[in-house]
């Protein structure tokens, strides 16, 4: 079995020859076993709050890489121009701490048809297709080692 203890982004031309293809809720666990695309089994032991994004690269005890591919999911995706629309549908669903996937005039989330009608009943049309999901990280996400997000307010 592949032990994986380090993340590291992929090099720009260069890929792993093993993948593994995992969902969201799956990128986003520090410890887990699971198979690569070949067959080989693999785990990882990464740090908690780290979220592996597609192409990132897990690099086994042995020094051998695996890219990881985020995986397609069912998503609910809401697309308009009309900016005061779009900026209350994110509200409502950061407003119940959905991940959600930010694009110029579209937002996705993991399909969920409560999330569907209420955003139907602002307006918006919500359609429903198979793509990789790669929703933000959040304000206080460790992006990387050594990145802290401190957070100050001057008191005058």
């Amino acid at each position: 079995m592949l032990e994986c203890f380090e993340v590291i982004s992929a090099e720009p031309g260069l890929a792993p020859e093993m993948s593994i293809v995992l969902n969201y809720q799956d990128r986003q666990r520090s410890r887990l076993r699971g198979k690569t695309r070949c067959g080989q089994d693999l785990s990882w032991y990464i740090e908690r709050g780290q979220v592996l994004a597609d192409g990132d690269i897990l690099v086994a005890k042995n020094g051998e890489q695996i890219s990881v591919v985020a995986a397609r999911e069912t998503l609910s995706i809401v697309r308009t121009d009309d900016a005061l629309l779009f900026a209350r549908a994110a509200y409502h669903l950061g407003n119940r701490h959905v991940p959600l996937q930010i694009d110029a005039g579209e937002l996705r989330y993991q399909h969920d048809h409560v999330l569907d009608d209420m955003l139907q009943g602002l307006g918006l049309d919500v359609h429903v297709s198979e793509k990789p999901f790669h929703p933000e990280n959040g304000a206080y996400h460790n992006s990387g080692a050594g990145s802290i997000h401190s957070h100050h307010h001057h008191h005058d």
